[in-house]
């Protein structure tokens, strides 16, 4: 009899034990951490001997041209935290040349084109190779020690040999999502002033060709304040693209005259990474800093024991390499471990539903990482698209991106696992650099919709919003809040560190503030409730937009649902549900009130939406999220002031929703 836990009114979720398979040698490689006591210990450790715990595992998982002294230094207060103080070492070095040494011939990255036949394997010899010529293109070009480059690139292998290059020299890579639009792009290279912008001719997506060359020149035309002095095009798909001349250089020309040797140089554990922008609605992009030693050891040690990751391998994170996760879970988290990572270029569908099942068979995919939107997208699609694929390599399913709700996590479970395999519902964000909360395949037992227990070195809290005080009692909704620095926490906002401080450090003194609201149940686990500016305030009420979503998906003709909250004069706030139905599923008289009794039912009265609009789709970026930012503007009538919205996988949706709002 499997336990069950009371969430949200909700009394039916299921507790899963670790599956049995995962524990049996015969069946499975032993788990790095193999009962929930053992993780206990370690996590113990963590928190209460940092320096001890973090020291042994820095000295384990990476390789060091000058050993640290000082495990940790710094605090939440002073905004000052630091990690592995004078030690130095290269990430390149890390990532490449070490495993290289030791077996040159494994393959480092599987490349799954845009057509399923597009196929390229990578050795650790030949990325070694390849980088050390990029890195030595880079240098030609004139970029040093702490110089950052702008990587405006689609999902290829190219890209990664560009951000291992960068690392490998010093320079400071800002890779911007291929998505984005000139302008977002002009932004990003103004604010850190590159002097270099490493492109393609175009990008391959779901059978379309995207103008990736085009959209640059756009970014640096008519525009004299920019610092950009080369443009180095890769050749992708051979289409002719316009050129300037003195400023514009060929990929493959420039990796022809390199010399395949760069040596790699020292860095300091805090000497910077990487940037990473962030985008609102408004104001500048924030350009999240991430650190050398720190980072790579934060996204070592979740892919060793969050997917643990064991030796022949074979893990595939399907997240876009211009957003964190792809940063820390294609590249830099798989590639330290000398692991093999799959590199995919293409969409869940095409060209058909069942791309992502025939990738793991084809592969023979052990691990396997995306968000929950695409679960739900190919949920909604229908369980034919799995029928005949051997999916039996998997032991580890991972979800990624916003909290996932019980029917996906169910049909993950049970349709793409077959009961068989540990479903990781991770929590973590671009500022905390890896994941910070998530079960442990072989230790944790897993409730679904809940991000469980605090990776290593995470102390969580909940906040009273209010007052900053900790909320100990179970049950209670809170501000998720980090008690201690943890080694891959972003450092600073790239040229505004007064920034970094304001928004993360300051609004709870003496912790980091994540902008989430989360729960604490019986047991410890931790249910996230979304953004803290997702919280709804309806007559006093402060309703989770997460926790009513979940309550209209839960209805047997829901396939998505997102959830704002508009102003209203009388109750402060009120309830916008934007509901898509799945397929072959009509539009019934009266379904909106049906809607709108389910959710009455699940969470209460007051938590019952005003208006809930029947649609075919939510606008969604390229990688699957919802844009609810978006959504609230069109319901409070803001829809003139709605920003950059480039990154839309459908842009032509929002006048759609415009109208069904306004119309």
């Amino acid at each position: 009899m499997l336990d069950k836990t009371t969430i949200d009114g909700q009394e039916d979720i299921v507790t899963h034990p670790v599956p049995k398979r995962l524990l049996n040698s015969a069946e499975c490689p032993t788990p790095h951490v193999n009962s929930l006591e053992q993780y206990k210990s370690m996590w113990k450790e963590s928190v209460e001997q940092p320096e001890k715990f973090f020291g042994n595992l820095g000295r384990e998982l990476l390789s060091w041209s000058k050993p640290f002294e000082t495990v940790q230094y710094g605090s939440f207060e002073a905004g000052d935290v630091a990690w592995f103080l004078e030690g130095e070492l290269n990430a390149s070095y890390n990532c490449v040349d070490r495993h290289a040494f030791k077996n040159p011939d494994k393959i480092a990255i599987i490349h799954e084109g845009d057509e399923p036949d597009q196929v390229r394997r990578i050795t650790y010899g030949e990325l070694l190779r390849e980088v050390c010529r990029m890195a030595n293109v880079l240098k030609g070009l004139g970029v040093r020690k702490g110089d950052p480059v702008a990587i405006y690139m689609p999902m290829i292998p190219e890209t990664i040999v560009a951000i291992l290059a960068c690392a490998r020299i010093g320079a400071i890579h800002s890779v911007v999502f291929a998505g984005f639009s000139a302008e977002s792009l002009r932004d990003r290279v103004v604010d850190c002033a590159t002097r270099v912008v490493l492109t393609s001719d175009e990008g391959r997506r779901g059978g379309k060709n995207i103008a990736t060359k085009c959209i640059v020149d756009e970014a640096l035309r008519d525009y004299e304040n920019h610092s950009v002095e080369h443009v180095l095009v890769f050749r992708r798909t051979g289409s002719p693209v316009p050129w300037v001349q003195g400023r514009d250089v060929w990929w493959h020309e420039e990796m022809a005259k390199a010399r395949t040797f760069c040596s790699p140089e020292p860095m300091s554990a805090e000497d910077p990474l990487f940037l990473l922008y962030t985008s609102g609605s408004t104001g500048t992009p924030k350009g999240i800093l991430h650190t050398t030693g720190g980072y790579l050891l934060g996204v070592a040690a979740t892919v060793k024991y969050i997917f643990d990751y064991q030796e022949n391998d074979i893990y595939a994170c399907m997240a876009d390499i211009g957003w964190v996760t792809g940063h820390s879970y294609i590249v830099y988290g798989p590639l330290t471990l000398g692991a093999t990572t799959v590199l995919f270029e293409s969409t869940p569908t095409y060209p058909n539903p069942s791309r992502f099942w025939q990738l793991i068979e084809k592969h023979k995919i052990t691990q396997f990482y995306t968000a929950p939107t695409a679960i739900r997208a190919l949920q909604r699609l229908g369980d034919q698209w799995l029928d005949n694929i051997d999916m039996s390599s998997l032991r580890v399913l991972g979800s990624v991106g916003e909290p996932i709700n019980r029917e996906a996590w169910d049909w993950y479970n049970e349709k793409v696992g077959k009961g068989r395999c540990a479903v990781v519902d991770t929590y973590w964000q671009t500022e905390t650099g890896s994941i910070i909360v998530s079960p442990l395949p072989g230790a944790t037992p897993t409730k679904p919709g809940s991000a469980t227990l605090p990776f290593f070195g995470i102390d969580p809290v909940l906040l009273d919003p209010t007052t900053g005080k900790e909320l100990t009692a179970t049950g209670q909704t809170g501000v998720l809040a980090i008690r201690k620095p943890w080694p891959s926490m972003a450092r600073s906002v790239y040229n505004n560190h007064s920034r970094f401080v304001e928004t993360y450090l300051k609004p709870y003194p003496g912790y980091y503030f994540t902008g989430d609201g989360a729960l604490r149940d019986d047991d410890g686990y931790i249910w996230i409730r979304g953004r803290v500016d997702d919280v709804i305030n309806v007559s006093g009420h402060r309703l989770s937009t997460s926790e009513i979503e979940s309550a209209l998906v839960n209805h047997e003709a829901v396939a998505e649902s997102a959830v704002v909250g508009a102003h209203d004069d009388l109750t402060g706030q009120c309830i916008h549900a934007f509901v898509s139905l799945k397929p072959h599923i009509q539009i019934a008289d009266g379904l909106e009130k049906v809607l709108t009794l389910q959710v009455r039912k699940t969470i209460g009265p007051f938590a019952a939406p005003r208006r809930i609009y029947i649609v075919s789709d939510h606008p969604k970026t390229r990688s699957g999220k919802i844009m609810r930012r978006i959504l609230r503007k069109i319901v409070n009538g803001e829809h003139d002031q709605l920003g950059d919205i480039s990154t839309l996988a459908d842009p032509s949706i929002v006048a759609v929703l415009i109208n069904k709002v306004h119309g």
